[in-house]
């Protein structure tokens, strides 16, 4: 194996070994830190409920009920944890040490690679026996932002050239998001053809008892009045006229 495909063969250890470790340090974060976030909400929501009445419909009131069942799913690992912590450790310490193997051999100019490939090898094996083949969902969207926005990894970047979209977005992250965009997109397209095909309703005003007994009233004096008026004709003289 030459100097160059040996650098390669780190990096491309270095990056399963690093980010396998902050996806150990994803499942420990979740596992530690949300089930008090999804109290601490629950309990401000229920504060806020007392005064604001829309905080006490429907919609609010089932998503409080999904964050705890997702509590509850996040304490099937909570046994776990300290587990998850010792291998996140390790796997740091080995991300390291390939780090420095990796620096090592780039100062290499004519001695003998076996010794720099047979330590690669150690320290793969020793990342196949620490690491935790089970990880909480979601842990690997919070894993890609802890790698590659949180954590060192330019000498890895040298050799992998890791792309936005490719790389450093998860696929399953953006599959996600268009699945919600055309969602959202569906629903207000279909509101939009419902409330057009609604017909338009014209309210009639239908007078009442008193009103309809006033009209007739009314009528009938001008029928009566009509009825007595007579036209009178009076003769008059005219002098003068012959």
């Amino acid at each position: 194996m030459k100097k160059d495909a040996l650098l390669r063969s780190i990096a491309d250890v270095g990056y399963n070994v690093g980010f396998g470790g902050r996806k150990h340090w994803a499942t420990f974060d979740i596992v530690e830190k949300v089930p008090g976030l999804i109290g601490f909400i629950s309990m401000a929501i229920g504060i806020f409920a007392l005064v604001f009445d829309v905080l006490s419909a429907k919609i609010p009131s089932a998503t409080m009920l999904v964050f705890g069942v997702c509590a509850l799913y996040i304490t099937f690992y909570d046994h776990k944890k300290s587990e998850y912590e010792e291998s996140a450790k390790t796997l740091t310490k080995i991300f390291e040490s390939l780090r420095d193997l990796y620096r090592e051999v780039e100062t290499v100019s004519n001695e003998p690679l076996e010794p720099y490939r047979k330590r690669l090898n150690d320290l793969r094996d020793k990342y196949y026996d620490t690491a935790l083949s089970k990880q909480i969902l979601f842990s690997d969207w919070y894993a890609h932002y802890k790698f590659f926005w949180q954590y060192q990894i330019d000498w890895v970047d040298d050799q992998k050239k890791f792309r936005f979209f490719r790389d450093k977005l998860p696929l399953s992250f953006m599959a996600t998001i268009i699945v919600l965009l055309l969602g959202i997109s569906f629903v207000i397209y279909y509101s939009g053809i419902t409330q057009s095909a609604q017909p338009t309703v014209t309210s009639i005003k239908i007078p009442d008892t008193k009103d309809a007994m006033n009209a007739m009233n009314a009528m009938n004096a001008m029928n009566a009045m009509e009825s007595s008026y007579v036209m009178t004709w009076t003769s008059c003289t005219l002098h003068g006229i012959r």
